[in-house]
């Protein structure tokens, strides 16, 4: 048999009617249009992409084989067709195994490969045509294999590959979908299995299992921290309304949504909207939705957030500045499921749980006639009390050390330490901005840390607290509040010699002469602080 290797398989002339179609309609796909190609699963996926490739490529045939997870089969939705990746009497194997596109004329290849589940697929294409093979890999970091891309059109059709630009986007574009929906689809296999196995626990190892779980989202080994995933099991177990009060920055979109994620309610959606951030002329539409013609600019009618929540969680932050109109209108829903769209004559319902937020003291607005009483009470069913970083001031490393990985991951830098020094200065700041502000901060420090160094004092930034609303008093001086001599001339040492050190690019000789210091007393003073590591 004549199978020949190539590097692209369209050519230049060619590429735009056979491929431009396919990028443009795979675009429309990854942003949820059309409506019938919204694939919830690999298998609705790929079998709309392969009806995309036919429509797109005119008269010529295309394909889609995927890889099953075992790694030994490759399966069609088309046809049902299931085939052995080590079998090869059938051109896929040679692909898949080779790892490298091929072509070969149709009519060797029904006479050369005889498997008869290939033949029945080509039997009715004309033997004039070649069949192109080109394999298809993930591009994330393990490069894992997703299938097979097969064609077949006239012989003058299919010549080059990799010069060809749409063709490539094509198959980027695929890719990039297809592993992403094997992803989500392996996170909710996961997941479904981790329920499933926790449901043969008790009670009390499930709740802790499920606390230690939120651990990796809530970081935080302090009792504060503790008791509080501990809550949000116990709170994501019932069909309560959940109250999250605290400051600014301590995380309440994560906390409503781990609720969202451990209950029953997890495989609906999740919608969320800030109820300060939207005016006030625009929130009841956001959440109510509107008929077509309800006021000057509505067009079309338009689904609210509520009806979009409907089976799943609705997140209202910021509920404190939502105006007194719309709070009578959302204790409606809360009691009744009941509601009606702007301009809409008729009424609807929905199924929702609402988690709610807010930073404010609302038993103060409703002294001051800003809140209702009774939506105070209904949201409060169950309520949870978000610790501020200065009650759990121990978790301060560890939020700081995953700050730091996770900006070297996102700004592809190598990994960086960072001292005990700005560790401790860390731990004496007030934090009036919670976690948000903590992680700003190491942001921050991570920019300006010259590559191989790690995070020193110098690198944090100082803090006027004067200047942030609600701020403490000015605390008393740095050195009012020394309680330990020893160990502030120790930082005092280590935080210079390290200074000294960065700005000479590490050069001790040149650091030692600019302190008056022999560079051996320099060496022996660096191994008793501890900055040879």
């Amino acid at each position: 048999m004549n199978v020949r290797a190539v590097g692209p398989l369209i050519t230049k002339d060619a590429s735009l009617a056979l491929f431009a179609g396919m990028s443009a309609a795979l675009t429309l796909v990854e942003s949820g249009c059309p409506r019938e190609l919204r694939a919830r699963s690999s298998a609705l996926l790929i079998r709309g992409l392969a009806q995309v490739s036919s429509a797109a490529s005119g008269p010529a045939w295309a394909r889609i084989l995927y890889l099953e997870e075992c790694g030994r089969w490759l399966g069609c939705d088309d046809d049902q067709t299931r085939l052995d990746c080590d079998d090869f009497r059938h051109p896929y194997a040679h692909a898949i195994r080779q790892g490298q596109s091929l072509v070969l004329p149709l009519a060797e290849a029904r006479s050369r490969l005889d498997h008869p589940d290939f033949q029945s697929q080509v039997a009715a294409l004309p033997g004039a045509w070649q069949l192109a093979l080109h394999p298809l890999r993930a591009a994330d970091g393990e490069r894992e294999w997703l299938g097979v891309l097969a064609m077949a059109a006239p012989a003058k059709a299919l010549g080059t590959l990799c010069d060809a630009p749409p063709f490539q986007a094509f198959t980027t574009l695929l890719c990039r979908l297809w592993a992403g929906m094997r992803r989500h689809r392996g996170e909710r296999q996961r997941e479904a299995e981790l329920r499933a196995s926790l449901n043969k626990l008790n009670d009390s190892a499930r709740r802790q299992t499920l606390s230690q779980r939120l651990a990796s989202d809530l970081l935080g080994s302090s009792e504060a921290m503790q008791r509080l995933r501990q809550q949000i099991v116990r709170a994501a177990e019932t069909r309560l309304a959940v109250l999250l009060q605290g400051e600014t920055g301590t995380g309440k979109d994560c906390v409503a949504r781990a609720i969202h994620r451990l209950s029953s309610r997890s495989e609906a959606p999740f919608m969320a909207i800030n109820c300060a951030a939207i005016p006030e002329a625009l929130l009841e539409s956001e959440l109510f939705g509107h008929a077509k013609g309800a006021f000057s600019g509505a067009e079309q009618a338009r689904e609210g957030l509520i009806a979009q929540a409907d089976g799943g969680t609705l997140f209202l932050d910021e509920i404190g500045d939502m105006p007194l109109a719309l709070q009578a209108k959302l204790l409606r829903v809360l009691e009744s499921g009941v509601y009606r769209p702007l301009g809409a004559n008729e009424e609807r319902y929905a199924d929702l749980r609402l988690v709610a937020a807010t930073h404010q003291p609302l038993r103060e607005r409703i002294r001051d006639q800003r809140f209702r009483a009774d939506l105070y009470y209904r949201l409060g069913q169950f309520p949870l009390s978000l610790p501020s970083l200065r009650e759990r001031c121990d978790d301060i490393p560890e939020l700081a050390e995953a700050f730091v990985a996770d900006f070297c991951r996102r700004e592809m830098r190598e990994s960086v330490g960072i001292t005990p020094t700005a560790l401790r200065q860390l731990r004496g700041r007030a934090f009036p901005g919670n976690v948000r502000e903590l992680k700003n901060l190491i942001d921050y420090a991570c920019a300006v840390t010259r590559p191989g160094m790690d995070i020193d004092t110098f690198a944090l930034p100082e803090t006027s607290e004067a200047d942030v609303p609600g701020a403490e008093p000015e605390q008393p001086a740095k050195h009012e509040q020394i309680n330990d001599l020893r160990q502030a001339l120790r930082d005092f040492e280590s935080d210079l010699i390290r200074q000294r050190l960065q700005t000479f690019g590490g050069n001790r000789a040149r650091a030692a002469e600019s302190l008056g210091l022999p560079k051996r007393t320099l060496a022996h003073k660096c191994r008793l602080l501890e900055l040879d590591n």
